[in-house]
């Protein structure tokens, strides 16, 4: 199996310098750029696996070129920063970012939100279908089935769990779920995206008032969160 390649984003040489020679030790490829501009370009060219980028850079900062990343790439992203604020958080997911760490943090805990990463990543690009013991989706089908018996999802029902749980274990924002599901003219209708995650709740949760696929991130959005035992399995990247 190939190397994965990471681009690491960072305007400062000595914290490029450190997570190259870390990351190489763990048997990483990595690239480089010390500005936002820099990294969309080479995000374009060279196709990271995964790509660590800095919110607090000169000219343009992390969650813009995270952005602009995002259109034309679903590899994960996870943003470094000083700050830990709320807001800075649910910025960086609305652009795109797939997680968020703040500085300082520890080598062994990046590592290990970058094995998470790809490991989403790759495990969503692979198979079709999910399936637990509770229910199984056919995302080609588009069919749920709880309890072996097949439910019906209204069609903003079945494209909001199908974005939950392509995304597992990541929360997703609301304006985020909204631009992705309804467009990208929406993104303050947050109504309307709780009437949708509790009508699911409704038809796939054994207890819909303590769910436990289906989790609320306060002022953030929503998060899927596959059972131990299996995972979260997508047809293709576009639901990113």
């Amino acid at each position: 199996m190939n190397a994965a390649s990471i681009l690491v984003v960072d305007d400062e040489p000595q914290i490029r310098r450190v997570m190259r020679s870390t990351l190489t030790n763990h048997g990483y490829v990595i690239l480089e750029a010390k500005t936002g501009e820099e990294a969309i370009e080479v995000a374009r060219k060279e196709k990271p696996d995964l790509i660590l980028l800095d919110v607090n850079m000169p000219g343009m900062n992390g969650v813009d070129a995270c952005r602009e990343i995002r259109r034309g790439s679903a590899a994960p992203i996870i943003m470094l920063t000083v700050r830990n604020a709320e807001r800075d958080k649910v910025l960086a997911l609305d652009a795109g970012a797939d997680d968020y760490v703040a500085k300082p943090f520890g080598m062994e805990e990046l590592l290990a939100r970058i094995r998470a990463a790809l490991r989403r990543y790759s495990t969503a690009e692979a198979i079709p279908e999910f399936v637990s013991k509770d229910f199984t989706v056919d995302f080609e089908a588009r069919k749920v089935t709880v309890a072996g018996d097949e439910v019906h999802l209204a069609p903003k029902e079945f494209d909001v769990l199908k974005q939950l749980i392509a995304n597992s274990g990541k929360p997703l924002t609301h304006r985020r779920l909204l631009q992705t599901v309804w467009g990208p003219d929406y993104g303050e209708e947050t109504e309307n995206l709780r009437v949708v995650i509790n009508q699911l709740r409704k038809k796939i949760e054994k207890d819909p008032s303590k769910p436990k696929y289906i989790l609320t991130e306060p002022w953030v959005g929503y998060r899927f969160e596959p059972p131990k035992t299996s995972g979260a399995k997508t047809s293709n990247r576009s639901s990113r």
